[in-house]
């Protein structure tokens, strides 16, 4: 096979990257996951969460720089962190995009000592392809429950399953893998 004909079996995927997310992409992060807050997948958030939150996403772009994907990385406690917020353009849907996003995010987060990454999440099939299983509610013990109720983070409540929460996480998965 000519080099030729590997460009042309070449992975979309391999012409995308991943970078840490600045702060002129906040407009654009916000109109990728707007239909998916419509369709109730993703959480709304107001901009100044995003802007507040800039430095736990990561872009993937496409050759010439245009984003194409995002994903956040938030720690929750010493060994804990979520996926937050992958999202990918449909265009790019099952290209590899997500899967690029997942791997940053991981890195990540054995860069900072975590070693278990949880999401919540409408896309099993995606996460257990990824290493992710379905997990019990109680992946903290009560002590740092305690701690946690006290966080005004909307994710925080949503993950310790608070009632005020309920109609966004109804239906999903709360997924875990040990890094």
């Amino acid at each position: 096979m000519t080099s030729a004909d590997l460009s042309a079996v070449r992975s979309p995927a391999e012409s995308i990257s991943v970078r840490r997310a600045r702060t002129s992409d906040v407009p654009w992060i916000q109109r990728l996951v707007e239909p998916l807050v419509q369709e109730r997948i993703l959480l709304g958030k107001d901009s100044v969460v995003f802007y507040e939150a800039v430095q736990e996403f990561r872009i993937a772009v496409d050759a010439n720089g245009t984003p194409v994907g995002c994903g956040a990385l938030h720690v929750f406690w010493e060994d804990l962190g979520e996926v937050r917020t992958l999202a990918v353009d449909r265009a790019w849907l099952g290209k590899g995009v997500g899967r690029l996003l997942l791997d940053s995010i991981e890195t990540d987060a054995r860069e900072l000592g975590l070693s278990r990454l949880f999401c919540l999440t409408f896309e099993v099939a995606f996460f257990e392809r990824n290493g992710f299983v379905a997990s019990p509610l109680a992946l903290v013990a009560p002590e740092v429950y305690a701690e946690l109720v006290r966080s005004p983070d909307e994710g925080v409540a949503e993950f310790l399953d608070l009632a005020r929460v309920k109609p966004n996480t109804l239906g999903n998965t709360r997924m875990l893998k040990h890094l």
